[in-house]
């Protein structure tokens, strides 16, 4: 049965680099007003370096936006940032072998972990991976020194989206990407993916010529940098592509245009980017019965997993108290062993024997309450680990058997009327 759901992807990178960036925290200011306001379903940042600026921005968009992850890499950070108005059932970061060297501290690449994360969402039913990424920069098209580096970041960004990607619905890219559409990068990246650029497939679309994201008309830009591109170069993308099951539509796109109406300055020195995106797939027969029958199964072994959970902690604090009571006893030992030291001419009241049996004894209590020690913490943490999985596949499969009404986006689940085609959406600009 065919049905269609309404996706609002944002983008931008935000450069937040503390101290150097201008107009830090009244950009986030603006920033965080602006996306309280507009309906985005996902909302993709980049170079939020500090984590203090994601914060403040989580703290705004609480209400718009309640489910969020910041993705900490490198010394500094990776700068990414997801938020949705849809529950994140699971993240992940992989962060890029190559990114420049340490010895170019003026660029500051190496700083920053460049890295891609990812974020699981229910999108009305479809499992929906979002990646969000940002790619070492090219800040010379003449001498790019890090040309290797970049592709080889690219290759690494579509090996993950593969390998990560095989159970999803739906995948949805967005960052900014250092390269040009042209560039061997970003077409290994698509070709290799079969991702579509949000731009070429858009069946509307409102913004700056040619879809560019660094533009000379912005206020933090120098156009000298932009040299032998006059107007500007784009280099930011929302990616998408669907399954079998699943086609994804892009009917209206848009980014900034510098300027933003009643302030002195954008939002930042890149564009940002908006893509509405339409999904149309077929709902899978599954049965309430079987779904019921599923809960039932992960709610009892989430069960036995906790029940497992109280023996370990309680095993691993029998045996840390044991390794005291030992300890006490060596140290208790120990001062027995000190008095014909202390005392001149005293003789040991007790004999050797004794002294290196019972020493021998707290050396093996010790022994054996440490390594149970380990052991009982690892056990512990694997089941925690089990255990918040269940937690939200519980979760998810809740969400199915109610009609999935908590994650479906703000555009009501529709079905397509009978012998009508498919209807872009009503684009909102």
């Amino acid at each position: 049965m065919p049905y269609c759901v309404g996706v609002r992807v944002f983008s931008l990178n935000c450069w937040g680099i503390p101290y150097l960036s201008k107009h830090c925290s009244q950009r986030y200011q603006m920033i965080g007003e602006m996306l309280s306001k507009n309906e985005h379903d996902i909302v993709l940042l980049q170079e939020v370096w500090s984590e203090k600026d994601y914060l403040y921005l989580k703290k705004q968009l609480s209400n718009s936006h309640p489910y969020s992850h910041y993705y900490k890499s490198g010394v500094i950070g990776s700068g990414l940032a997801i938020f949705s108005k849809h529950r994140i059932y699971d993240t992940f970061l992989y962060r890029y072998s190559l990114n420049g060297y340490p010895y170019m501290a003026h660029h500051g690449d190496w700083f920053g972990g460049k890295a891609v994360g990812m974020a699981v969402v229910n999108l009305g039913g479809l499992t929906a991976n979002i990646y969000v990424t940002h790619l070492h920069a090219e800040y010379s098209r003449e001498k790019d020194t890090y040309l290797a580096h970049r592709v080889v970041q690219a290759w690494e960004l579509q090996e993950f989206i593969r390998h990560t990607s095989a159970g999803a619905d739906v995948v949805i890219l967005g960052g900014d990407l250092n390269m040009h559409p042209e560039d061997l990068g970003c077409r290994l990246l698509r070709s290799y993916t079969g991702l579509r650029d949000s731009y070429l497939e858009t069946a509307k679309f409102d913004g700056c010529e040619n879809g560019i994201t660094l533009i000379a008309d912005n206020t933090f830009i120098n156009k000298k940098e932009l040299i032998p591109f006059e107007t500007g170069i784009r280099i930011d993308y929302i990616l998408f592509k669907g399954t079998s099951k699943t086609h994804i539509y892009c009917d209206f796109m848009s980014t900034t245009k510098g300027s933003v109406p009643d302030h002195p300055f954008p939002y930042s020195d890149h564009e940002a980017l908006t893509a509405q995106l339409r999904l149309k797939f077929n709902i899978p027969a599954e049965t309430g019965r079987k779904l019921a029958e599923l809960v039932d199964i992960v709610t009892e072994a989430r069960t036995e997993v906790k029940v497992g959970l109280h023996c370990a902690e309680r095993m691993r604090y029998t045996t840390a108290r044991t390794g005291v009571m030992g300890l006490a006893l060596l140290f208790l030992e120990l001062a027995i062993a000190a008095v014909p030291c202390l005392a001149l001419g005293a003789e040991q009241p007790f004999p050797c024997a004794s002294f290196y049996l019972l020493a021998a004894l707290c050396f093996s209590i010790l022994l054996t309450t440490s390594l149970l020690y380990v052991f009982y913490t690892m056990e512990l943490k694997s089941l925690q680990g089990a255990e918040d999985q269940m937690r939200l596949a519980v979760a998810s499969l809740q969400e199915k058997l109610r009609g999935f009404p908590v994650a479906r986006p703000h555009h009501t689940l529709q079905r397509p009327s009978e012998g009508e085609g498919p209807s872009a959406l009503d684009p909102e600009e």
